[in-house]
């Protein structure tokens, strides 16, 4: 008997397979009690192919998923594809070098946040795109054409100013840009800064006063784009640096400081605590060393900067792996005492039932670990935190994501008690199979009605 070999690849197998139906569910089944002060829309973006196939994870046409809570009640449930020129012309080429130049040209497929009254899905190469509170398309964006490059996946929103601050990087010089957004949705600074080369910044970290970018060994190789592979490898040569710059600054104000070679997609949060920075990271060894799929674990770590000495001490926190880290919008750049992420599992042989993740809490004053684990073959995205109404500390409040569970082929929303950490969950949406995705937001009704 011959056995046949499945070419499909590995990211759109199991909960990676697309799902190009576009839905609106009304009639959903609760289970507990969404709490009535939660008013707004949780929306969790990811790559979803319209063809049915992408050659890399990060490939994927955006297509965003939305639950809206109001009054006690779940009103909607929505999926629906940005709507970018590979959505109105699935010919496109990501990877050809005009489509690449277009700033138009998003797969708005990483993360989608609310500021200033607007939904961005946005993703780091391009323009983000506006969502109206239906999740349907309005275009994209370049702010009133104050913006003339890319813009990360990955702004942070200072909760003491209300400023999106954000960057844009290029495989072209110039590298990286710096870029400053007012409460009110104005673009109103841009820097050049300069970097050692075309380094692959996913994400960067605010403090009250600084942001700090990360300038790191994953740099774009034009020559793999041009044999059509996914453009970005690891260079062993390129030195691993944290740049620190006052968050109204220029290049010449940054302090560059030398770390052990390593891969961050997303930290945790960042703050200053005196002379020092201090700087939670789901960090990699390294990334893309082998090739284009070469994604080892991550691990919770703390990088310490002394501003004073110039030194940074690395201290790993946790051995159990796990990304999408996250902290409460109120304490971004600010001191955090928790933060949660995404736990993972390795899988059990090939059988999807044996993949399992969990909901992770730290402590970071007491050093305490607490998780949510959610059952054989369940696995959660990224836990976004909400404060409760009226909520006398940093953590109470609840967590909310999406669950895939593989003995149903199903998927549920889940509002999780983030000060209790019950397995309970305060409330549960039977919802059908959502695809694993990347980053979401709970936006509020006060940002978007």
């Amino acid at each position: 008997m011959t056995m046949v070999e499945d070419s499909t690849p590995a990211h759109l197998r199991g909960n990676g397979r697309p799902l190009t139906e576009e839905r609106t569910l009304t009639d959903l089944k609760v289970t507990g009690a969404i709490p009535r002060e939660l008013d707004g829309r949780y929306v969790r973006n990811g790559a979803n192919p319209l063809s049915g196939f992408s050659d890399h994870p990060f490939f994927g046409d955006g297509m965003v998923h939305g639950i809206r809570l109001s009054d006690g009640k779940a009103t909607w449930y929505r999926n629906r594809y940005v709507q970018t020129p590979f959505i109105t012309n699935p010919a496109l080429d990501i990877l050809d070098m005009a489509v690449a130049l277009d700033m138009k040209a998003s797969k708005a497929n990483t993360h989608v946040v609310g500021h200033a009254g607007k939904i961005l899905a946005l993703e780091e190469g391009h323009f983000p795109y506006v969502l109206d509170g239906d999740l349907g398309t309005v275009g994209p964006t370049d702010f009133n054409g104050a913006l003339k490059g890319s813009f990360t996946a990955h702004p942070k929103i200072c909760p003491v100013t209300g400023e999106l601050l954000a960057f844009g990087y290029s495989a072209m010089p110039p590298f990286l840009r710096y870029l400053r957004v007012s409460a009110d949705g104005k673009l109103v600074q841009t820097e050049d800064i300069t970097v050692g080369g075309p380094t692959m910044m996913h994400d960067f970290n605010i403090t009250r006063n600084y942001v700090v970018f990360m300038d790191l060994p994953a740099v774009f190789d034009l020559q793999l784009a041009m044999r059509g592979e996914m453009p970005i490898r690891w260079d062993d040569n390129y030195p691993a640096r944290i740049g620190v710059m006052p968050r109204n600054g220029a290049d010449a104000n940054v302090r560059w400081y030398e770390i052990n070679p390593c891969y961050v997609f997303h930290p945790m949060n960042a703050y200053e605590d005196g002379d020092k920075i201090v700087i939670d990271v789901a960090r990699f060894s390294h990334m893309w060393r082998a090739s284009s799929l070469d994604f080892p674990n991550p691990y919770l770590w703390r990088w310490t900067i002394d501003t004073r000495t110039g030194k940074v001490s690395e201290e790993q926190v946790d051995d159990r792996p796990g990304e999408f880290p996250r902290v409460a919008d109120s304490v971004v750049g600010l001191k955090h005492r928790y933060g949660y992420l995404m736990g993972m599992s390795d899988a059990a042989g090939s059988d999807p039932a044996g993949v399992s993740g969990s909901l992770v809490k730290y402590d970071r004053q007491t050093g305490a670990r607490s998780q949510i684990d959610l059952g054989p073959g369940c696995m959660p995205g990224e836990p976004v935190f909400v404060p409760a109404e009226g909520g006398k500390s940093e953590d109470d409040g609840y967590l909310m994501t999406f669950v895939y569970d593989a003995a149903t082929n199903s998927s549920r929303f889940v509002v999780m008690d983030a000060a209790t950490m019950e397995s309970t969950p305060v409330a549960s949406i039977a919802l059908p199979r959502i695809p694993h995705g990347f980053h979401g937001s709970w936006i509020p009704a006060s940002v978007v009605s």
